[in-house]
């Protein structure tokens, strides 16, 4: 394979992988074990509480590699994991807003680690989101992950 073959190659292949967005789980109902390998005959590596969101960073059969907030990667078995969306909190405190805006009324300050449920997944600059108390309102992308 020539150079500019194989550069051209590479080109394609980067440009296709930013194309797929991040795929976002959350921990299903019960806390999971998460793995070193795809297999429950690995190394135990940590418990991943209930609601906990992860990213699916591949999928290996019925086994899914995951990158928690922290950036740390495990596995877990794909059906552990629900479709549904949350967030973590990842500033020292995310302002809650009333609205989509800067100057609206602060109606909860989350402190680094507080889970929401993802109302509107459509990203922007800002994003919808509700607590487990039922308040719901707009936060920054730059002080959640998940999104």
């Amino acid at each position: 394979m020539t150079i500019s073959r194989f550069i051209a190659s590479a080109v394609l292949l980067l440009a296709s992988a930013s194309l797929h967005a991040f795929e976002f789980k959350t921990v299903g109902a019960n806390a999971v074990i998460l793995y070193d390998a795809p297999s429950t005959k690995g190394g135990r590596l940590f418990v991943a509480p209930r609601g906990m969101p992860v990213q699916v960073v591949l999928s290996y059969g019925e086994w899914v590699k995951v990158r928690d907030a922290s950036g740390d990667m495990a596995w877990t078995e794909a059906r552990s994991l629900s479709a549904k969306r949350n967030v973590v909190v990842r500033s020292a405190s995310a302002r809650v807003r009333a609205t989509a805006d800067e100057h609206a009324p602060v109606v909860m300050t989350a402190d680094k680690g507080v889970l929401f449920e993802l109302v509107d997944p459509q990203p922007g600059p800002w994003i919808r989101v509700r607590h487990r108390d039922g308040i719901i309102g707009y936060v920054r992308p730059a002080d959640i992950w998940g999104v």
